[in-house]
């Protein structure tokens, strides 16, 4: 699946939070979208989720406009896990990887074994097939943020995308989550608050500041420590990862 946003302006209450921005997400690539915080990557992202329409440019998916598809549609295309996955009532976690088939259903029609099948093997996916049966309020963070992902995951979609998915995780859960979404296979496209994070997992880095798109391309050429510092206010040392081998940026303050 190829995502393209070209030229898309999105607003909020008359004021233009995202300006012109344009990105491309080409099939099978890992895409972070970073920036200092209120540089507009939610804002963004809810362009993709179709929870805001952009007041300018498209949004597409192979060359689809996502604005003009049905949302059943549109659902079956990219699947949406956001930073605030809490659920009111009481769900198991099964329960709730079942509702990411909701997008292949008729209005009454019932689950069945295919789509049981679909949710036992999204949680095992996930590592959380032992969990199937607790509550999802439960849970902790990062088992919560699996169980969101396979909901995701069972929609069968394309495209993945996420706002900030390590958000609120503790280490552990943070790397084990990237390294998850990263053996994927799918398109992704992911709002990431942590550089080092950005340059080991991403093929390629769009780079927000006040709204608009101020750089992009492979994150070892755009992420550089003139770059770094001049956009996110930190120093930053580049370089190979000493354990894992990936790249990697440590950051510390100007002063």
């Amino acid at each position: 699946m190829r995502l393209v946003l070209a030229g898309v302006t999105a607003e909020i209450e008359g004021t233009a939070i995202v300006s012109d921005a344009d990105l491309v997400a080409e099939p099978g690539a890992f895409v972070g979208l970073i920036g200092p915080n209120g540089s507009g990557k939610s804002t963004l992202l809810r362009t993709v989720y179709r929870s805001l329409r952009p007041s300018a440019g498209a949004v597409t998916l192979d060359g689809d406009d996502l604005w003009r598809m049905r949302a059943r549609d549109a659902a079956r295309r990219r699947a949406v896990v956001t930073q605030h996955g809490d659920l009111s009532g009481e769900f198991s976690a099964a329960e709730v990887v079942a509702m990411g088939r909701a997008p292949h259903k008729g209005v009454l029609e019932r689950e069945n074994a295919a789509d049981r099948a679909i949710v036992a093997e999204s949680l095992e996916r996930v590592a959380m097939g032992g969990a199937a049966d607790r509550l999802f309020s439960t849970l902790s963070g990062g088992e919560r943020q699996r169980v969101l992902l396979a909901r995701a995951l069972a929609q069968r979609a394309p495209l993945l995308v996420l706002d900030e998915p390590t958000n609120h995780l503790d280490v552990r859960a943070r790397l084990g989550l990237l390294d998850l979404i990263r053996s994927l296979g799918l398109t992704v496209l992911a709002a990431l608050h942590d550089l080092d994070h950005a340059a080991a997992y991403c093929d390629h880095v769009v780079v927000l500041e006040r709204g608009a798109v101020r750089a992009a391309g492979p994150p070892l050429e755009v992420l550089t420590p003139e770059f770094v510092a001049e956009v996110f206010g930190v120093r930053a040392h580049i370089g190979a990862h000493p354990i894992t081998g990936r790249p990697h940026i440590a950051v510390a303050s100007l002063g």
